[in-house]
């Protein structure tokens, strides 16, 4: 039996602090799976959009739902572009997942299980089904086995980056040692950005936009600058996938589905096109001079490929 849960929300002005952009956007409080406290975040167009010309159908008077899910130390307000772009057509939140942003931060379960549920927990008691599920990296994974478990609750789901095949041991280890190697606290915002940018020597080339990413997830203390996560319970939340293949689950997605991926990325082409085989209705992007973090390094691409994505499968639901 699922918990009992009392939805909240308030109209409320998020910041990025990296880049000092405001957002409208609106709050809400949900609960998800043992009972852990989630903040959902449902954004709203630019002002100035509904006075300019709309180059497709105009909002319809109950528009259909979208749950942006971020990736491993991501949070909701880095979707905020992407669900602005979706607003004048579609009901667009983005969840802070359990142990990120402004959610719980329990120290356990960071299961798949728990994941996949309080993202089922949030489509639920925000009423978004069936709802298109759009992930990056971990998140994408949370899409696609919510909608192989689900099919009630999601109608279409986009993957960015995310791979299918386990990665094993050895990948967790390098992680844990890379988590040792942030110079924690950063005595500014700057310091950080720039670390993660270029100082990171865990990178082959500099990247800006994977500053301004991590900048985004710092918070300031007493001592200085830290990540808005604890490092022990995203070692947990990888581990709990890293380890294992989920191929399976990818085959039992019965919605249509578009795999992303970047040139740089993590996920290869040959893997990529292997998971759109293995969908049932699997379609293919690739966005060129982007790495993992494909939805900020090219946006504009990005949105292109996510909303022709969409249109087709508006077209086919009303054949």
């Amino acid at each position: 039996m699922k918990a009992r849960f009392e939805l909240k929300f308030d109209s409320v002005v998020t910041e990025n602090v990296t880049k000092g952009v405001r957002h409208m956007a609106r709050r809400f409080d949900i609960t998800g799976a043992g009972s852990v406290p989630l903040t959902a975040w449902e954004y709203a167009a630019e002002p100035s959009e509904p006075t300019q010309p709309s180059p497709g159908p105009s909002r319809p008077a109950d528009p259909p739902g979208v749950l942006l899910l971020h990736g491993l130390m991501g949070r909701a307000s880095h979707w905020a572009a992407t669900a602005r772009r979706l607003a004048p057509r579609y009901r667009a939140v983005a969840l802070d997942q359990r142990g990120h942003g402004g959610s719980g931060k329990p120290e356990g379960p960071y299961s798949r299980e728990a994941y996949v549920s309080d993202a089922e927990s949030a489509i639920e008691q925000l009423r978004l089904g069936p709802a298109v599920l759009i992930g990056h990296s971990m998140g994408a994974l949370t899409a696609w086995q919510l909608a192989a478990r689900r099919p009630d609750l999601v109608s279409a789901v986009v993957i960015c980056d995310m791979r299918a095949s386990a990665l094993g041991e050895q990948s967790q280890r390098t992680w844990e040692t890379w988590f040792n190697a942030w110079p924690l606290p950063f005595p500014t915002l700057a310091a950080a950005r720039r670390w993660f940018a270029q100082d990171d020597p865990w990178l082959e080339r500099p990247r800006p936009t994977r500053g301004d990413f991590f900048a985004d997830v710092m918070t300031e203390g007493p001592d200085g600058w830290r990540p808005a996560f604890a490092h022990r319970h995203m070692l947990r939340s990888r581990e709990a996938w890293a380890l294992d293949s989920h191929w399976e689950q990818l085959a039992q997605v019965r919605c249509p589905a578009l795999v992303v991926r970047g040139w740089e990325g993590e996920l290869g082409r040959a893997e990529a096109q292997e998971m759109v085989r293995v969908l049932p209705h699997g379609s293919y992007a690739e966005i060129p001079d982007a790495g993992h973090l494909v939805p900020w390094d090219q946006p504009e691409a990005w949105c292109e490929a996510l909303e022709h994505f969409l249109a087709e499968v508006a077209g086919t639901a009303r054949i």
